[in-house]
């Protein structure tokens, strides 16, 4: 299993790589950023002093490889705007208002979908069945910018129950989190609910009840256990959904984390921050599918004995 992990980890390190080198053209396909820094009035001397200060002189793979090289020593170039700042710094300054979001939001569609998920799969094919189908559905349907204005909308300006925006305080989180929390808690129900089926029906949980065991311990303890090994598979893939949703989210709720900011800078051409914004994005994706990889082999029995 530590080979199976470590071959992983390079897998990873290749897949980083190579989001690096699309992302760096691309963000070189939305505009010339030397325009936008200097304005209308600027001089042709001006635009060719501050193209040899900013690299943008070189050919595309020297400018690559040298973005590569500043990378490995943390050195993620300055930001374009008036303000100069160093890239990475003002990522960092930006992630922990991301990562907080996130984690509320996962918490939250966890808690609330293993519940709907273990209810529906109790009561199949009855009304709590088919209403936690129909969020599910409707959880997987609707587009988050949307959803976000709606509920904006109805519990700020209407019932004026929560703010529009704001960072820090515990109401800050809750329309942004729902918002961002209602396409995994869909998919987080509709996997709980089908594991919970195929587990209610098999052997070792037949056994259980010839036993005499209490049906909330055989629901809740040994049906549950084995469902929720493919919501610990799929937790990567959901924490991914939350952070690259986040762009959206956090631009209708003015949220100051890392979507936010890379709305700001796909904007104002800011090509240093934009491509390391995506690749923190990346790196995080990778860690957590690493952590999860790690967690499924505490989980499961059965991948130990394979390690």
């Amino acid at each position: 299993m530590i080979k199976a992990i470590a071959n992983r980890f390079v897998e990873s390190l290749i897949a980083l790589l190579l989001m690096s080198v699309v992302i760096f053209l691309l963000s070189r396909l939305t505009g010339d950023p030397v325009a936008l820094m200097l304005g209308d009035g600027a001089t042709e001397a001006d635009r060719q002093a501050l193209i040899a200060e900013l690299g943008l002189d070189q050919s595309l793979p020297v400018q690559y490889f040298t973005f590569v090289g500043n990378a490995l020593t943390g050195n993620f170039g300055q930001s374009l705007t008036a303000s100069a700042d160093p890239a990475l710094e003002l990522v960092l300054s930006r992630l922990p208002a991301s990562l907080s979001l996130a984690g509320v939001a996962l918490a939250f569609t966890l808690v609330v979908g293993i519940i709907f998920g273990v209810f529906a799969a109790v009561a199949h094919n009855s009304p709590i069945d088919v209403l936690a189908r129909l969020i599910a559905l409707i959880g997987q349907s609707i587009p988050s910018f949307w959803l976000g204005i709606v509920l904006m909308y109805v519990f700020a300006v209407q019932l004026r129950w929560l703010p529009t925006s704001g960072y820090g305080e515990p109401v800050h989180y809750v329309l942004p989190a729902a918002t961002l929390g209602l396409f995994t808690l869909a998919a987080i129900t509709r996997l709980v609910r089908a594991s919970m089926l195929e587990a209610l029906g098999s052997e070792y949980i037949k056994l259980a009840r010839v036993k005499g065991l209490p049906e909330t311990v055989v629901v809740w303890k040994h049906a549950l256990a084995n469902s929720l090994i493919p919501v610990i598979t799929f937790m990567g893939t959901f924490f991914a959904v939350m952070i690259t949703g986040a762009v959206v989210v956090e631009t209708v709720f003015a949220w100051p984390g890392i979507g936010r900011l890379a709305y700001e800078s796909i904007l104002a051409r800011d090509f240093p921050v934009v491509q390391t914004v995506v690749l923190v994005i990346t790196a995080l994706f990778i860690l957590a599918n690493l952590a999860v990889d790690i967690l499924y082999v505490i989980v499961d029995p059965r991948m130990r004995s394979r390690g």
